[in-house]
């Protein structure tokens, strides 16, 4: 997929997310590379046939002091290829796993660890 249409795609899937959320996100930049870097998958200890969607770096908001306001943003990065071969493998539309995969990167925003982001993500269902 062309990568202006992949970055429309996560606009969309961004304005997915309840405006209630949205409107409690600051300070963070949403970034769009092909897969994770050597330096991802080993700080993620991940194995040659583990990939990531995507990845959130960044204090989370429950965890901020008033210092914190004045550092860089945080991250979201959505890896491109390993979203396109899921939405594949998974018989999805690339929107939805976008989609997916923005709430799961916010909900580490806003405190959530894995266990309790997959335990949400049961609660809600596989779509949004």
């Amino acid at each position: 997929m062309e990568r202006a249409a992949f970055e429309k795609m996560i606009e969309e899937g961004y304005e997915r997310l309840p405006e209630r959320v949205r409107k409690q996100i600051e300070n963070v930049a949403l970034l769009l590379e092909d897969e994770p870097s050597e330096e991802v998958r080993e700080l993620e200890k991940l194995g040659d046939d583990e990939t990531l969607l995507g990845l959130y770096q960044g204090v989370p908001r429950n965890a901020r002091s008033y210092e914190a306001s004045m550092e860089l943003p945080d991250t979201i990065t959505l890896y491109q290829f390993p979203i396109e071969a899921a939405a594949e493998e998974d018989g999805k539309d690339v929107r939805d796993v976008i989609a997916e995969t923005i709430w799961h990167e916010f909900a580490h925003h806003f405190g959530m660890d894995e266990t309790e982001v997959r335990l949400r993500e049961a609660e809600r269902g596989e779509g949004l």
